[in-house]
């Protein structure tokens, strides 16, 4: 190992200079176009934050009518309720149309026009040709439906609630 026993060619400290600091440099913009970019992008997540909270809120009835139809579904499983649950499916249903259609327009019709009706709020149909049909039997009481078809009929449903569109 070498060791410096010349004062000369020994490092000091006093020989250390600072490291200069760079001048302070403002992050606040400094042209006019940087204060219209961002008020462009702040207006611009307001209105995206405005809508979907529009979206949300008219879609209400829709979690509504899901967990209602989820709360009907629960009570099926029960001898006790199995008939009331029932008869609140084709109840659901229109107070579902209700929620966004005239109730002059909706509110009389029943039987074929209801089911052509919701036909026309649903892309995919299965009201007039499909398991919709047992609405009609479990809205009048006429009949028994299997549970085949109320599984088919409540899987139509769900399905509804989400996609119906105005007709």
């Amino acid at each position: 190992m070498y060791v410096f026993t010349d004062p000369i060619k020994m490092a000091s400290i006093a020989d250390l200079k600072d490291i200069p600091a760079p001048p302070a440099v403002s992050w606040m913009p400094q042209t006019v176009g940087w204060w219209v970019v961002s008020g462009v992008v702040l207006l611009g997540i307001f209105v995206y934050t405005f809508l979907r909270w529009r979206r949300w809120w008219r879609n209400r009835y829709r979690r509504e009518a899901q967990a209602e139809l989820a709360a009907i579904e629960r009570d099926m499983g029960d001898p006790a309720k199995r008939t009331e649950a029932l008869l609140a499916i084709p109840a659901l249903v229109k107070r579902t149309v209700l929620a966004w259609a005239p109730r002059r327009e909706v509110g009389p019709m029943s039987g074929e026009a209801w089911l052509r009706y919701l036909d026309r709020t649903y892309p995919a149909g299965g009201f007039t040709q499909g398991p919709g049909r047992q609405l009609d039997v479990l809205a009048y009481g006429q009949g028994s439906i299997g549970h085949d078809e109320l599984a088919s009929l409540m899987a139509l449903l769900h399905q509804w609630i989400d996609g119906h569109v105005a007709a």
